[in-house]
């Protein structure tokens, strides 16, 4: 038995659901029965009950995740009219990547009548999608940098295929840990649910990327704009993930206990991290939209 929880996910799939977690890595191991025969132990997430004896177990993330997807189409079209913006095709790959995993969280943890397998290959998706996605975010701090001239073929270039290889190689451990494929991954699959790339992968790195976009994106409001008020759309952005983050964490049992297995903090994680994109959009809007010195290197010279 390793001294160290590192890796381990169990609590983590217990805390945040029973035969139904809010979190995606969670379908991908088989969980240890409990002596009650529960699946990990936690509050099962029940939701509402479909004909035949089935469940929809998470509807309110599920609507959330549509919210998600129309106001994600909306920043979109936005983004697109802001024709001399900085980085605006970057941000469009970050709304992109946005879109996707939304539409993979609505199959992977929504809580569908499906069977085990499109469960794994929908959750697998939904993992890649947030690492590559997060990393599409902070390559857009650096790209406020003017390193490369951006939405060049080579800046977009860079950006889509660094992020398609992560997401093969997360994609790919996440998947063949669900389905075996190779056999490399089968101690996570009994019971001890203890996974150290994904954990890696989908716990750490994914924070790593935020906290560097949210240093260079501090550098380049104070230290080279010189302003102040952007920070608060970026500060607001930290605390409504924060927020989710808890949610999901923390307050998840609590609210499923409270509410017989109606909801769980999975809701509010979703909700709070839709906020926290359309914060990150409207800190980018706010910089982009006005005249600011800009020294360069090899790039455009200002913010428009």
């Amino acid at each position: 038995m390793p001294a160290t929880q590192y890796g381990n996910f169990h609590d983590f799939c217990r805390d945040t659901g029973d035969l139904h977690s809010t979190l995606p890595v969670c379908n991908l191991f088989s969980p240890a029965l409990d002596r009650n025969g529960n699946g990990w132990g936690g509050c099962n997430l029940t939701g509402i009950p479909l004909s035949g004896g089935r469940q929809l177990a998470n509807l309110g993330s599920i609507l959330v995740c549509g919210i998600a997807i129309v106001a994600s189409a909306f920043l979109l079209w936005r983004s697109e009219r802001k024709k001399a913006a900085v980085g605006r095709r970057e941000m469009q790959l970050f709304l992109f990547g946005y879109i996707i995993i939304e539409i993979c969280e609505i199959f992977s943890i929504g809580g569908f009548p499906l069977n085990s397998g499109a469960r794994r290959a929908f959750s697998a998706v939904h993992i890649a999608a947030i690492v590559a996605t997060l990393w599409i975010l902070m390559l857009n701090g650096i790209v406020g940098y003017q390193l490369l001239d951006d939405g060049t073929t080579v800046s977009l270039g860079l950006m889509l295929v660094s992020a398609a290889l992560l997401f093969i190689g997360t994609g790919y451990i996440a998947l063949d840990t669900g389905f075996s494929w190779t056999g490399y991954w089968d101690d996570t699959l009994t019971g001890g649910n203890r996974a150290y790339a994904l954990y890696t992968l989908y716990q750490l790195v994914p924070l790593v990327f935020l906290f560097v976009f949210f240093c260079l994106e501090t550098f380049l409001v104070l230290r080279i704009l010189g302003e102040r008020k952007p920070m608060m759309y970026l500060f607001a952005a930290v605390l409504l993930f924060a927020l989710g983050q808890i949610f999901q964490y923390v307050v998840s049992v609590h609210i499923c206990t409270g509410t017989s297995g109606k909801i769980n903090g999975g809701l509010f994680e979703t909700l709070f991290t839709l906020l926290a994109v359309v914060s990150i959009w409207t800190f980018w809007s706010s910089i982009t939209e006005d005249d600011w010195p800009m020294p360069t290197v090899g790039g455009s010279g200002a913010y428009q």
